[in-house]
């Protein structure tokens, strides 16, 4: 049987998610042990649920800064990972690039072919309204540059909405805060379906959930944790 565990915060929606599923879902509501269990073997997959976002710098000093957060969105018939998805991640260039790495090696794992699209500060004809904007839209030439001979890629400035018309499936926003911003924006506001963010970078499956998260997101996550627990999908 794959093991699967979950953590327990304020919000109790998890609770409610973990007796709704069709598998067993042990729950711990300490950061502590959940960080036990996912350096125990017989545990093939742990949800963060809604506990305080201090697990993620407890995981990172364990397996390293390198770790990345992917979120998983569907929007009708199309599925895409959004990151950054945590504000301190996507500081620099080199951070970016290994994102890129690490989430289309993912995609390619569960039989996708990447199509990434990279998303920087304003429009082309917009360089020059200001030193924030000209640099993000430089790096932003400078990424797509750098990763167009490995994968299909394209640089569509601001225009998300242009990239998800067409069906880009890894969306890699300027920064941690604006990609956390577009998450909020797309699932908390916008009702959009998300199933917890996938941590990539260490040899475990941890799906990272937002503490405001709904039952059914909860659910979803809890589904995505199994799924790739039976596929022996560990993140990469």
């Amino acid at each position: 049987m794959k093991l699967i565990a979950a953590g327990v915060g304020k919000n109790q929606k998890i609770i409610e998610a973990a007796q709704s599923v069709k598998f067993p879902v042990k729950l711990f509501d300490n950061e502590k042990q959940l960080m036990e269990m996912i350096s125990n073997p017989q545990v093939k997959a742990v949800v963060r649920g809604s506990l305080d976002s201090s697990i993620i710098s407890s995981i990172k000093k364990e397996y390293g800064n390198n770790i990345i957060r992917a979120s998983l969105i569907k929007i009708k018939d199309h599925e895409f990972l959004l990151a950054p998805v945590g504000i301190d991640e996507g500081k620099n260039l080199e951070e970016k690039a290994l994102m890129v790495e690490l989430c289309c090696e993912f995609l390619k794992s569960m039989g996708k072919r990447p199509q990434v699209a990279i998303i920087s500060g304003g429009r082309s004809q917009d360089v020059g309204r200001s030193p924030q904007i000209d640099q993000s839209i430089e790096e932003g030439k400078h990424l797509t540059s750098i990763i167009k001979d490995k994968y299909r890629v394209k640089h569509y400035y601001i225009l998300i909405e242009k990239a998800l018309q067409d069906r880009c499936n890894l969306i890699l926003a300027p920064d941690g805060i604006s990609g956390n911003l577009i998450f909020r924006s797309l699932v908390l506001i916008g009702s959009l379906k998300s199933y917890g963010a996938v941590t990539l970078g260490m040899n475990k499956i941890f799906i990272d959930t937002s503490r405001d998260q709904s039952k059914s997101g909860y659910i979803r996550a809890l589904n995505f944790a199994h799924h790739l627990a039976r596929r022996d999908k560990c993140t990469l």
